[in-house]
């Protein structure tokens, strides 16, 4: 029999009324034949409450207890989900994140290490669906951890990948991957199929549909992924190693935009070997994400400026890091810009064909954007721009690469 699983975010399970809409969603595929194991989010806004209650609790908490807490919402929508489908005649039961998932790491943001299938696949093989609350595990000493805001994409992948399944279903509020947000051009078009690599930039670069730890496990796993609209029977986004041979595509995938940027500059660091590590080093003990890096030296001054980009809620601390080690790092100045944005144009294409970079500035320039920084992969470019040009940017690049569908948005 395949097995399958089906991962549903917050707002699908926002309520009674959406949980039994989603029983419905799973006995359908119980009734075509699947196993199914089925990985939920807390109800929408329910763990931002919990936040709350600890942040009250204690300014100062200790994240084991806090994970205790913040866990609380997925197993109650998980209970509740496996109720509703034994009120529907259905042979349910529901899981814990500690029974099955083994985690390390920092509490808050743990990473999965194992699954483990035996109670699962013993389930299954019996006729039950499996519910099982996303975002949490269990550490080697046996306390609740977890894995970050997001978490439930990447249980739901994770345990997935441990049983063996056929794919794994994700979905959300929207029915697919665009080639861009749709509140931002409504011409945008949706994507049949998107290549692990492409999602996983994508996502890297801001687009919200799957988390960006989830998108690189399936790669890892060569797990299919279909992205799926919890609320409209719709046709989803296929995501695979490899796009289909009758598959016709534009070179570039989409474009993605993200205003959680902030830019970090310091000035007057000296110019030799080992200064751009140890300018860079707080942050990465602090797990501070850096982008955007441009590093520029002076010809015959022995100094030089360093500008980087760090994540827009990180950004007081990464200042007060940096201040702090200001006489051991060795740079004169630093100086900071939190109205920035970073946009990115994603495609295998950019592999084979420099030209397209080189429109995505041309682009640009056309339009009188100013890029205050720019850096290129083997399928991603991105600029950094003022976060009050990013519509008019993503507009321009979206029909510049003949994304737009005209028979959208109309």
């Amino acid at each position: 029999m395949p097995r399958i699983v089906m991962k549903f975010g917050g707002t699908s399970m926002a309520g009674i009324e959406r949980i039994r809409h989603v029983a419905q969603l799973v006995e359908r595929e119980a009734e075509e034949g699947n196993e199914v194991l089925v990985v939920v989010s807390a109800m929408a806004g329910e763990t931002d409450r919990l936040v709350q209650f600890c942040k009250e609790a204690a300014a100062s908490h200790d994240p084991t207890e806090y994970d205790v807490v913040v866990a609380s919402g997925e197993q109650v929508t998980a209970g509740l989900l496996a109720m509703t489908l034994q009120n529907m005649g259905r042979k349910a039961r529901s899981f814990m994140g500690w029974q099955l998932v083994r985690a390390s790491g920092v509490h808050g943001n743990a990473r999965v290490d194992k699954v483990e299938s035996d109670l699962l696949s013993e389930a299954l093989t019996g006729g039950t669906i499996c519910v099982i609350p996303g975002f949490q595990g269990a550490t080697e000493d046996g306390r609740l951890a977890t894995l970050g805001r997001g978490g439930s994409d990447t249980s739901a992948v994770a345990i997935a990948a441990g049983v063996g399944a056929d794919r794994c279903d994700i979905y959300t509020d929207v029915d697919g991957v665009y080639t861009t947000d749709p509140r931002i051009v409504p011409k945008a078009s949706k994507l049949a199929q998107v290549t692990f690599e492409e999602m996983l930039e994508l996502a890297g670069a801001g687009a919200k549909v799957l988390q960006v730890r989830s998108v690189g496990l399936a790669m890892r796993e060569n797990l299919p992924l279909r992205v799926l609209s919890a609320f409209e029977d719709k046709t989803g986004t296929e995501v695979v190693a490899q796009l289909g041979e009758d598959m016709e595509r534009t070179a570039i995938a989409g474009i993605a935009a993200d205003r959680n940027e902030a830019r970090v500059t310091l000035t007057g660091i000296a110019d030799e070997t080992g200064s751009l590590a140890k300018a860079i080093a707080p942050l990465a003990e602090a797990a501070i994400p850096v982008d955007m890096i441009v590093h520029a030296a002076t010809q015959g001054v022995g100094k030089s400026d360093l500008n980087f980009t760090v994540p827009r809620a990180q950004l007081a601390k990464a200042l007060a890091l940096l201040e702090a080690r200001k006489d051991e790092l060795g740079f004169e100045g630093i100086k900071s810009d939190d109205r920035v944005a970073k946009v990115s144009i994603v495609g295998v294409g950019l592999r084979s064909d420099p030209a397209l970079a080189s429109l995505m500035f041309e682009t640009l320039a056309e339009r009188r954007i100013n890029i205050a920084a720019a850096s290129t992969g083997e399928i991603r470019a991105s600029v950094l721009i003022d976060e009050n040009d990013v519509e008019l940017a993503v507009r321009a690049l979206h029909k510049a690469y003949g994304l737009d569908d005209d028979n959208q948005g109309n």
